[in-house]
């Protein structure tokens, strides 16, 4: 059984979310991965809920997995629907 790391913290400069994990890695992720919370404001940016499985921002409509960062990924839901190969 793998164990998944937990936020812990969260915070924000001009162009990146820092996520601190409770096994002591700091993620950086820039915030231009997600269009949401790049274009919000400080009291919805600070308004993030953490829960075991990663973060939650009622009122922009975002949920990010801890998963998903440590994996590299953006907000998937702004990908084009028909891409050309």
């Amino acid at each position: 059984m793998t164990i998944s790391p937990k936020a812990t913290e969260v915070r924000f400069d001009a162009d990146q979310m820092w996520v601190e994990l409770d096994d002591g890695r700091t993620l950086g992720v820039p915030l231009a991965w997600f269009p949401r919370l790049f274009g919000a404001n400080p009291a919805d940016l600070g308004a993030v809920e953490i829960s075991p499985h990663g973060l939650h921002w009622e009122a922009l409509d975002e949920d990010i997995s801890i998963a998903g960062l440590l994996a590299g990924r953006g907000d998937r839901t702004m990908l084009p629907k028909n891409r050309a190969a």
